[in-house]
């Protein structure tokens, strides 16, 4: 999963990200609230952890922020050194999904992360997928339209279980090209749009068989369920 970091304590900063790391998380840290803004406006995230006072903007400011502007079921969580009740309540109030005071355990916010993630994104972890007439088998690489196998290089497999995965969501090109190849990965931009095409292409993605794909310019794609196509995508503006 795609994890934003709001943190301006670099040690902080990089325990949270080695722990998230380390348990199979790609993570972005920012030690300002412009900066997170910034990229969460023209790139996507599965979930934002959020300091509460970082310089520039608050993360209370960019919760609200995150609230207004971003789908309401990416997950945020607080962690911060304010543990009064009344900034927990006032957090929780205003959209946050959970809270842990600093200093944080290793084991505690892994499982609070595991457990956001997988009420917002239940399908990320199973092992088969079923979006009809589609069937995606994940141990195996294969998918089928009504029962008829498609052939699909490796990575057209990974970006069309990435799209239905996230089906209905906006995505950006920088979280898909994160997700399938990673973030060493010296690739043009074009490659994203390559492999999309042919999976859209392969897998017939129409309205006749219940999906649209639909690019949204600058930003990334969007698939769509074909009753909900008629919704046109836009990307969010940051704001302060």
């Amino acid at each position: 999963m795609r994890v934003a970091i709001l943190e301006d304590d670099a040690a902080q900063a990089a325990t949270l990200a080695s722990w998230l790391a380390a348990a199979g998380h790609d993570c972005h840290v920012y030690p300002a609230g412009k900066s997170l803004l910034k990229d969460a406006s023209r790139e996507s995230f599965d979930l934002f952890v959020l300091d509460w006072e970082v310089p520039e903007l608050s993360g209370l400011h960019v919760l609200r922020w995150i609230r207004r502007a971003l789908p309401r079921a990416i997950p945020v969580l607080f962690v911060t050194y304010r543990d009064a009740e009344q900034d927990i309540v006032e957090a929780l109030n205003r959209g946050a999904d959970d809270y842990l005071p600093k200093p944080v355990r290793h084991a505690e916010v892994l499982a609070r992360v595991n457990a956001l993630l997988r009420r917002a994104w239940p399908e990320a972890g199973a092992e088969a997928a079923e979006f009809p007439p589609y069937s995606f088998n994940v141990d195996e690489n294969r998918v089928s339209r009504d029962g008829q196998d498609i052939l699909l290089a490796q990575k057209e497999f990974a970006v069309a279980l990435f799209l239905f995965r996230h089906l209905g969501r906006l995505v950006s090109r920088g979280h898909l090209f994160e997700a399938v190849w990673g973030r060493e990965a010296e690739l043009s931009s074009r490659t994203v749009d390559t492999h999309v095409s042919r999976v859209r292409s392969k897998l017939k993605l129409r309205p006749e068989n219940g999906y649209r794909l639909v690019p949204v310019y600058s930003y990334g794609y969007r698939l769509e369920c074909s009753h909900d196509a008629a919704s046109r995508a836009t990307v969010p503006e940051a704001g302060t």
